[in-house]
């Protein structure tokens, strides 16, 4: 089958963590046979602050990490038919141009023999519907949104049984437990300071429970402001910057435990999302605290899966825990690890979106050029 998917940028992942999933699922699509293009803008807002900040070695990481995917970049002024013009599925992240969305959907209307979906991986459709609503999706044939509140959100907008839910996932070809295990120590989280959506309970269930426990705390992200960068050296914690999300597996092998801080979206107005972090570090097998979130989807067994915990003093009683009790430390790190090579890897959403395509007439799960 051939897939052309437009997407914000495959290069970059500096405060673009959709680039982490469609890497996977997209490597997942070329190992099965299908010829994949990734289509990104010559420029975008991710690209330049990577570069700004590391220059091209910043790009070194994905290209070492994904050989097999060579995104094409596209300028301004470029046909969107030339770009398409032998596609069979068409694919649009959210994080596009809404007149490169509407221009995919006037060619859809006019004819073009290709399926047509606009992919949806963040919460704006309630935080900021009418960004959502500024898209022209009047011609796509469909809609991949990446939880079932989502979804439910564009049902009620009139699409009906033209939506699925397509869950974010973990690269296995990347993301797995240390072939050679070595010393751990102390917590690490990695993730941005996320635009004031989560900036008390950072520090209710991240910043204060590690410093009472006197656990070395490291932290990887972009989009600090210096606020937050103060809070950090209040509470002892070490910044460590932009992290290559192909080096995250290294730096998860090196610490204890890491903690799952949700921002408020999904605890509240889109239960039962997790953020790609979840997959990523349970298929490290890494021992993994949750902040308070829903999970209506049954994608996991808080609990066993991971630890939960409701506010900050019971996060620093469970931090605690897998300080001293080498066992759950480890029984923890197998069940979420067993959990995702189940159900939740790049390899597993390949075979649902072939399934979703079988649906719109394109062949077979089987079907391959």
């Amino acid at each position: 089958m051939r897939i052309a998917y437009f997407t914000h940028s495959l290069r970059s992942c500096w405060n673009h963590g959709n680039a982490h999933f469609l890497r996977g699922v997209l490597r997942e699509l070329v190992a099965a046979g299908h010829a994949v293009r990734a289509l990104e803008p010559e420029r975008s807002w991710s690209l330049d602050n990577l570069l700004a900040d590391h220059g091209a070695t910043g790009l070194a990481p994905f290209a070492a990490a994904y050989p097999e995917l060579r995104p094409e970049t596209y300028a301004p002024a470029a046909d969107p038919a030339a770009l398409v013009d032998d596609a069979e599925v068409v694919i649009v992240h959210e994080w596009n141009d809404p007149v490169l969305v509407a221009a995919l959907g006037a060619l859809r209307r006019g004819g073009g023999r290709f399926r047509l979906l606009f992919h949806d991986t963040h919460h704006r459709a309630v935080s900021d519907p009418q960004a959502i609503r500024a898209f022209d999706l009047s011609a796509y044939d469909g809609v991949l949104a990446f939880g079932a509140a989502l979804t439910e959100v564009y049902r009620h907008w009139g699409w009906g049984d033209r939506v699925w839910t397509w869950h974010e996932a973990a690269d296995l070809r990347l993301f797995h437990p240390p072939a050679t295990p070595g010393p751990r120590q102390g917590l690490v989280w990695i993730g941005n300071w996320g635009d004031g959506e989560r900036s008390a309970e950072i520090e209710e269930f991240l910043l204060r429970p590690a410093e009472a426990l006197g656990l070395p705390l490291d932290i990887h992200g972009v989009r600090y402001p210096p606020e937050a960068l103060a809070a950090l050296r209040a509470h002892s914690a070490r910044y460590r910057g932009w992290l290559a999300n192909a080096a995250a597996p290294a730096v998860f092998a090196r610490h204890l435990a890491t903690v799952h801080v949700p921002r408020r979206f999904y605890r509240g107005l889109l239960p039962g999302i997790p953020t790609i972090r979840v997959f990523e570090a349970l298929a490290c097998g890494i021992p993994l605290v949750s902040a308070p979130w829903d999970d209506t989807e049954g994608l996991f067994t808080p609990g066993e899966d991971f630890l939960v915990a409701e506010d900050g003093p019971a996060m620093q009683r469970q931090l605690a825990r897998l300080m001293l009790d080498a066992d759950l430390r480890g029984d923890l790190a197998a069940q979420g690890l067993q959990t995702i090579r189940a159900r939740h890897s790049c390899a597993h959403r390949a075979q649902e979106l072939l399934a979703i395509l079988a649906r719109l007439g394109l062949g077979s799960l089987e079907h391959a050029p």
